[in-house]
């Protein structure tokens, strides 16, 4: 027994407890993340002033992979721009998936925000980073070049999503094929938001921001000279009338205890003054944070149409696209707290939760729960004396570069502390 004991503890004289199971210090993150500060803010600049189209993000991804090429990382393409890269610690433990998405917007750039001149101006005309999206990819890096050095201290695996098309859903698909095989245990990802305050992280359990779907349908009749309209089916006042009756039917048959927003942007027919058109387009989206709710809204617009039209001797023709595009983004709520303590021990007061803060926007980060347990932060941005807080997918819309720092922070952050 006694020579038991004593190999016992000549084994661990000479190998220690692995470092691995040493917690990473607050201090320690947060020393890293300031070190990294002037490079996310020097990749932000950059991206702003290079952004590229969904679907587009050729030279996006080529500047991503070269900066992850100077750690060593292995790099995995997905069909498109996407692809992702894999930090393995060869110690046995947990993966994790870290998101961000890659594209701009076609909106072209004002140089003026709320206040000012904006520091980075794009370059590329009509293509503006609009929407944050040049923060996040900062973001990602940053955390990636503090958690690389860090790995000693980490087991398992870090998986580093970089997401085509997000504004356009372009690929998300493949992305989510793509990691199935990897079995990942949870997902982080975050969003700048030009509505919170710099220095605020909103994290809360349940849907923080909302499913939407796509209204596409015509109403048709039968064209004909504008002399002689009785000699005609015009669709145009079948299509008011639709409008009228959606709107009224909205109000009074959907549950009023649950959101759901009718948002039609769209209504096109006819070409010339003195010509009946064949049809006329409308289109639009809604939104809404319970699904069967949004299933809902869809069938009152589908039957509301079909039986105005029908009065109007006029038929509906719904186009594939009519219906749920995405699902909310729902946060887990076991892992949303388990967040939520960890952040706030790195930033004590500067996390915030609550329904009020949720967003109408949509966001393909919804489908990562298809894989794993999924946590999504917002990031405040908000300057008034800078001048950042436009709203997103604005011309004026800028971002205080102060705000990176604490997107750098809470991702590492949750990372560290999930692994152990």
């Amino acid at each position: 027994m006694r020579t038991s004991i004593l190999f016992f503890f000549c084994f661990f004289s000479v190998f220690p407890l692995s470092s691995a199971r040493q917690a990473v210090k607050k201090e320690v993150v947060l020393d890293k993340v300031q070190a990294v500060d002037a490079y996310i803010r020097e990749i932000r600049g950059y991206l702003h002033e290079h952004p590229e189209l969904s679907g587009q993000e050729f030279e996006t991804a080529q500047f991503i992979q070269a900066e992850i090429a100077k750690l060593g990382l292995p790099v995995t393409n997905v069909p498109g721009t996407g692809f992702y890269a894999v930090l393995d610690t060869h110690k046995p433990g947990k993966s994790i998936g870290l998101r961000t998405d890659i594209d701009a917007l076609p909106i072209p750039e004002n140089p003026l925000n709320l206040k000012q001149r904006k520091t980075r101006i794009s370059q590329n005309e009509g293509v503006s980073h609009a929407c944050g999206h040049d923060g996040h990819i900062a973001i990602l890096l940053g955390a990636m070049k503090i958690l690389y050095e860090l790995q000693a201290q980490l087991t398992g695996k870090i998986i580093f999503i970089f997401e085509e098309g997000e504004e356009t859903n372009s690929g998300i698909s493949a992305m989510i094929e793509a990691l199935r095989p990897l079995k990942i245990d949870a997902i982080y990802g975050n969003h700048l938001k030009s509505s919170l305050e710099t220095g605020t992280i909103y994290i809360q359990e349940g849907a923080i921001m909302a499913g939407t779907g796509t209204i596409a349908f015509d109403v048709v009749g039968q064209g004909g000279h504008a002399s002689r309209p009785d000699l005609s089916v015009n669709p145009i006042f079948a299509a008011a009338n639709i409008l009228t009756g959606i709107s009224i039917a909205w109000n009074n048959q959907r549950d009023i205890t649950k959101t759901l927003t009718l948002g039609v942007s769209q209504i096109h027919g006819g070409e010339a003054y003195n010509v009946i058109p064949n049809s006329v387009f409308i289109g639009g989206t809604i939104r809404f944070f319970d699904f069967e709710e949004g299933e809902k809204g869809f069938s009152i617009l589908r039957k509301v149409s079909e039986d105005i039209a029908r009065a109007h001797n006029c038929s509906v023709r719904f186009h594939d696209k009519m219906g749920i595009a995405m699902d909310p983004v729902a946060n887990d709520t076991t892992l949303t707290r388990f967040t939520r303590t960890a952040v706030s021990e790195l930033y004590p007061g500067k996390v915030i939760s609550g329904e009020q803060n949720i967003w109408y926007a949509a966001e393909t980060f919804a489908r990562y729960s298809e894989l794993a347990p999924t946590v999504f932060t917002f990031v405040g941005i908000k300057n008034d004396i800078l001048g950042s807080g436009a709203e997103h997918h604005n011309d004026r819309f800028d971002i205080d570069e102060d705000a990176l720092q604490y997107g750098v922070g809470a991702m590492t952050q949750f990372a560290v502390k999930y692994l152990r």
